[in-house]
């Protein structure tokens, strides 16, 4: 297969054009057909001397796709599904919400986490996405221009597809790529402490971390891919990341009935959390086939948020949304095997 020129690294293209022996000032006229003008061919970027264009055509290749399959929810959430160059698929969903619409992107085939609530971690890893393949999900839905908003909060969990992820952000957010603010895109992963602190390093968007209980040792079975990282670790990490900014760190907690819904849960979250200044997204538990854990009554999550609002926190509880078309959180999954119940201690 030859090399994918779209969600090619800037780096990497530059690297390209000076082993082609072409002028420096061809990578902005790529990046600029790629991610302004749209091109799907070598050909149709017409200002380049049709000797370059042949010389590309040799090598490399546009390879973007469009979704295989698109699904409409009665709240007007979509779901579309995507091939990858592995012939996998992956899912991706949009989020209209007044003047808002959120794309939720993928960035695995399934996830090695194995979150016990979540589908796409029922189908454990199936392979990574390639920066293109990330990206493609963004370039490639129909209502790509009217996207006010972007969340890796789709299938796997970015910071395991590390340099992948660093990648499309990049080329998201860089003037030569999509040009996109940074405070529009949202990443949302369950803080391995190491790879965060790379990430961070690399990247400047907003964070949304899986969080789902303040007990490290209930977290570890909640999150099997948590065991061995350390949760005051991860917190150490936040709360330096929440004094440079505290609006752009948050936290998801999904709500699983008699699970991590009582008021202890909630009085230690508040601990946990004392003195950040930020904010907690209480998420309903959807079920799906082969999990036997059920959703928090919403009036006991109302009793919650009320809770760690009473101990200092701002708390909401999202609403779901594509419930019906298997796009809410936790649903997504193009593999669902059934998994043997489980039963956790508080």
């Amino acid at each position: 297969m030859k090399t994918n020129l779209f969600g090619l690294p800037q780096q990497s293209l530059e690297a390209l054009v000076s082993r082609l022996d072409m002028p420096r000032y061809r990578v902005d006229q790529i990046m600029r057909w790629l991610y302004r003008h749209h091109v799907t061919a070598i050909e149709q970027m017409t200002n380049l001397p049709q000797a370059d264009r042949r010389a590309l055509e040799q090598i490399t290749e546009i390879r973007v796709r469009p979704p295989q399959q698109s699904l409409t929810s009665s709240d007007k959430t979509r779901k579309y599904t995507f091939e990858t160059d592995a012939t996998d698929l992956v899912e991706t969903a949009l989020i209209p919400e007044g003047k808002r619409m959120t794309l939720c992107l993928s960035s695995q085939v399934g996830c090695r986490v194995g979150c016990r609530f979540c589908a796409t971690g029922a189908m454990r890893l199936r392979g990574n996405l390639s920066p293109a393949e990330i990206l493609n999900q963004y370039r490639s839905v129909p209502e790509r221009d009217q996207i006010t908003n972007i969340v890796y909060m789709g299938m796997g969990e970015p910071l395991d597809n590390l340099n992948a992820v660093v990648d499309s952000v990049e080329l998201l957010t860089s003037e030569h790529g999509y040009g996109l603010g940074n405070r529009r895109i949202t990443l949302s992963t369950v803080g391995k402490p190491e790879p965060l602190a790379r990430f961070l390093e690399r990247c400047d968007v907003r964070l949304a971390v899986s969080l789902h209980t303040p007990f490290q040792e209930q977290r570890r079975e909640l999150l099997p891919g948590t065991r061995g990282y350390d949760l005051d670790q991860l917190l150490r990490i936040l709360r330096d990341r929440a004094r440079q900014d505290a609006r752009r760190v948050s936290f998801e907690y999904v709500m699983l009935k008699d699970v991590n819904d009582s008021l202890e849960h909630a009085d230690a979250t508040a601990r946990l959390l004392a003195g950040m200044q930020t904010r907690i997204n209480l998420i309903p538990f959807h079920p799906w086939q082969g999990n036997d854990m059920l959703p928090t009554p919403a009036a006991r999550i109302e009793e919650f948020r009320a809770r760690l609002e009473q101990r200092g926190l701002i708390a909401t509880v999202r609403a779901s949304r594509g419930m019906d078309i298997e796009a809410a959180c936790g649903l997504l999954a193009t593999k669902r095997p059934p998994i043997a119940p489980v039963v956790v201690h508080g």
